[in-house]
């Protein structure tokens, strides 16, 4: 299932994203716009958009979320290799997994090491933030 799902998840991203897309679902609001005077706006009519973008939107939530959450997961991937192949600390390797509170110190620490390295005379090439 999780394959399909994928691969679903994929197609629809990209179609979801086109202009193309977009002057649909605007050309279909018009046109439900300008029906309304015909049905005398009634509830009936009002339902018929309200159900149809409530379906949508629920089915988007899960198809974008799956997409993003593949991306996400393919350049943290990506990002670690990096880490890995190079003169970098690590230590690094894995951080997303940190809570906030942690991140933020990492991050701190950073910044603290790299206002270090300009504010040098004699010029530091290379700074190690401290986890």
């Amino acid at each position: 299932m999780e394959p399909i799902f994928t691969r679903f998840s994929n197609k629809i991203s990209d179609l979801a994203g086109r202009p193309t897309t977009f002057t649909v679902a605007l050309a279909a609001i018009a046109i439900w716009a300008i029906l309304g005077p015909f049905f005398d706006f009634s509830a009936r009519w009002q339902l018929v958009v309200n159900t149809c973008t409530t379906i949508m939107t629920f089915w988007m939530v899960f198809v974008l979320q799956n997409s993003q959450n593949r991306d996400r997961i393919a350049l943290q991937a990506k990002i670690d290799e990096l880490i890995r192949v190079s003169d970098a600390e690590n230590r690094y390797i894995g951080i997303e997994k940190l809570d906030e509170r942690e991140l933020k110190e990492v991050r701190r620490n950073c910044m603290q090491e790299g206002a270090d390295a300009r504010e040098a005379e004699n010029g530091v090439t290379r700074t190690d933030c401290k986890a």
